[in-house]
């Protein structure tokens, strides 16, 4: 994970009647504002997070724009890992 750099970001989620928390899009901020980028699918997750990703919250496999993404709830805080200086 040294390659990379935690970027947090807003989400659209929906709730299920179990408790769940499903993600539904990606609120990116860019210089000219925000951009929403719909999940196509879950592709897995969630999952409780490795040890080396701090061991807290959980973790979602999706698919966006047809390249898979990780995407990570942190406690109440959404983020994605990003290269760093990108």
């Amino acid at each position: 994970m040294s390659g990379y750099s935690k970027k947090y970001t807003d989400m659209d989620v929906r709730w299920t009647r179990e408790g769940e928390i499903l993600p539904t899009a990606v609120l990116w901020e860019t210089e000219d504002g925000r951009e929403r980028y719909e999940i196509e699918k879950i592709l897995s997750g969630p999952r409780s997070m490795a040890s080396e990703a701090g061991g807290v919250g959980k973790r979602y496999e999706v698919r966006i724009h047809r390249s898979v993404r990780v995407l990570y709830l942190e406690k109440d805080r959404w983020y994605i890992l990003s290269a760093k200086g990108g």
